[in-house]
């Protein structure tokens, strides 16, 4: 009969013939292990956009819409380079959006925050 190793320890297994990990813990390990490389570019990206989308968040507060200026938007850790979306309007201004929350850029350096609405799809 072959002897069967764990994937993630490498330790002999016991059990069904399809067991392929000693115990959760090792399948866990071996599973985040294979994933972590491939996505760590899409984890990164994803923590920046949340990041960027709290800081609009917070800043527009209740209102609907605010002007901000580019210094205090970079204070807040705001990165210009990531963004989900682009609105342009029919005068050809381009807002840029993180999810919801959009900005466009104003004259002196300042910023016009605001929120999309919401329309669900059905």
């Amino acid at each position: 009969m072959e002897k069967r190793t764990c994937l993630a320890c490498r330790e002999p297994i016991t059990g069904r013939s399809d067991k392929r990990y000693c115990d959760d813990g090792c399948r866990s390990a071996y599973n985040n292990n294979r994933n972590s490389v491939p996505n760590r570019f899409v984890r990164k990206t994803n923590d920046v956009l949340k990041r960027n989308r709290r800081v609009l968040s917070n800043i527009l507060g209740k209102e609907k819409i605010k002007k901000v200026s580019r210094e205090k938007l970079l204070s807040k850790g705001l990165d210009f380079d990531f963004f989900t979306s682009q609105l342009k309007t029919a005068k050809g201004q381009i807002y840029f959006f993180v999810y919801e929350y959009g900005y466009l850029s104003l004259e002196d350096e300042r910023f016009l925050i605001v929120r999309q609405e919401m329309t669900e799809k059905v």
